[in-house]
């Protein structure tokens, strides 16, 4: 990813938040036949290895998980907004956009055994279920539980190196991004919310 350094986020606890908010990601690899990605929800351990540890499970069907050579890269996204150069007000400014992303990279190490498989879909639960008003209960002894594990497979990817991008007008005067913000705040998607909610959290910590 391209990330000049005006937009580069490199502390630790904002990706480890950003990536736990936004864990439906991308994950993408090379292998036998070229570039596969898959669409799905990736649990962060923070604590495990040297830079986290991803958690997911993926159909058994899914041939990603056999032909995934090398390092693979997982891509988490959040609230992005288009930035009209009207809203600087001076002239000499282009279109352009706002978001922010993180990508992730390690090496995909395969878990198909049942304990391991039972075990990423604890925390997966745990993790979207526990905000509900009446979380369901994963009752493992269910006959179906066991056809599901076999329909599966469990993946875990070490974090060898991360990248994020918050790319929020930085490089701009104080003034233009206030303008922004404002500007932003006035849309009516929650993505341009959002992305105005950052800048100023941004400016109010500079």
């Amino acid at each position: 990813m391209y990330v000049p350094a005006a937009f580069a986020e490199t502390d630790p606890a904002n990706l480890h938040e950003f990536m736990r908010r936004n864990s439906f990601a991308v994950l993408t690899s090379h292998g036998e036949g070229g570039l596969t990605a898959s669409h799905l929800p990736l649990l962060l351990v923070a604590d495990a290895g040297a830079h986290g540890v991803l958690l997911g499970h993926m159909a058994r069907a899914n041939s990603q998980w056999r032909k995934a050579e090398g390092e693979v890269m997982a891509v988490f996204s959040g609230p992005h907004a288009y930035v009209s150069p009207s809203w600087y007000e001076e002239g000499g400014t282009v279109p352009t956009w706002n978001y922010v992303a993180v990508h992730a990279y390690g090496t995909l190490h395969v878990v198909e055994d049942q304990d391991g498989l039972l075990g990423i879909l604890r925390r997966s639960v745990t993790a979207y279920e526990s905000p509900m008003p009446e979380p369901w209960p994963f009752d493992e002894s269910a006959p179906h539980v066991e056809r599901m594990l076999r329909a599966i497979v469990g993946f875990r990817i070490e974090i060898t190196r991360r990248e994020g991008k918050w790319k929020l007008s930085q490089n701009h005067s104080e003034a233009r991004r206030r303008r922004v913000a404002d500007a932003l705040g006035a849309q009516p998607d929650r993505d341009s919310h959002a992305i105005a909610a950052l800048m100023r959290e941004r400016l109010e910590s500079e």
